[in-house]
């Protein structure tokens, strides 16, 4: 039986759900521990915790976890959280004075390049970490081939809803949105799908506001490429691997303000 540890892990990922048999749902999620250290915490059922455990992005919590069963996902950051023992610790990171409190703890975490990371992955299988492209160019809408979640799972939201707990699920996207970037030793542009629970909640607002999922899929594009990769912001990419491969996918998007670095002749 692997040990229990209490880890205080600053939330930094956070997936679009995907439906569960025995979760109802879950959530990927990912953050970083007070020894900078990364933690993937799988599976969380966020939806369907006590509001007070529904922690947000940027804010501490205290989990007690233990490794993943023999057999079960390996990659060494993976840890299974005990749900119950959630505790949200404080209020989230603050964004004031150029996102100061973020930028203390991101800022000293590694960074890397996509094609180091893949490297960092066959040698030592690490499969969490932080990429600041040296230039983002596009994001790529791609339209789903089945709108609809598979059957299974179709499935167990008829059954849950006749005789198990209350079941809200979440309208599967119908796009997939793709980065395409470079870094500073890329020979060519990389392409990475973008998994953050953000961009799938920023979807269905905007198509429900606009009543148009095409529009929608613009208006995504336009915050997650327009604004969150403008040249006056400081981008990184979260990324993270799809277990059990090494292809790296962007789990979320840290965009605080480019500090601008002042030579010795400003006065």
């Amino acid at each position: 039986m692997s040990e229990t540890q209490t880890k205080r892990v600053l939330i930094t990922v956070m997936t679009y759900p995907h439906p569960s048999e025995g979760y109802q749902e879950l959530v990927c999620t990912a953050g970083i521990t007070q020894n900078l250290e990364w933690v993937r915490l799988y599976p969380v059922d966020y939806r369907y915790r006590p509001r007070a455990q529904q922690f947000r992005k940027y804010q501490w919590i205290d989990v007690e976890t233990e490794k993943p069963k023999p057999g079960k996902d390996n990659r060494p950051e993976s840890h299974r959280p005990n749900l119950d023992s959630i505790r949200v610790v404080g209020e989230p990171l603050s964004t004031a004075n150029k996102w100061a409190e973020r930028r203390e703890i991101i800022d000293r975490m590694p960074h890397y390049t996509v094609n180091e990371l893949k490297a960092r992955f066959e040698s030592e299988r690490m499969s969490l970490g932080v990429v600041r492209p040296k230039r983002v160019i596009d994001m790529e809408i791609r339209p789903v081939e089945d709108i609809n979640w598979k059957a299974d799972w179709q499935k167990l939201f008829r059954q849950m809803k006749l005789f198990g707990p209350q079941q809200n699920p979440l309208r599967k996207i119908p796009y997939t949105f793709h980065y395409h970037f470079e870094c500073s030793d890329s020979e060519k542009p990389h392409v990475a799908m973008c998994e953050d629970w953000e961009l799938g909640t920023l979807f269905l607002r905007e198509s429900e506001r606009l009543g148009s999922d095409e529009a929608a899929a613009q208006s995504v594009k336009g915050k997650f490429l327009g604004e969150l990769c403008r040249d006056d912001k400081d981008t990184r990419f979260f990324m993270g691997t799809r277990y059990p491969y090494n292809v790296w996918l962007v789990l979320g998007v840290f965009w605080p303000p480019r500090i601008l670095q002042k030579s010795l002749f400003d006065f």
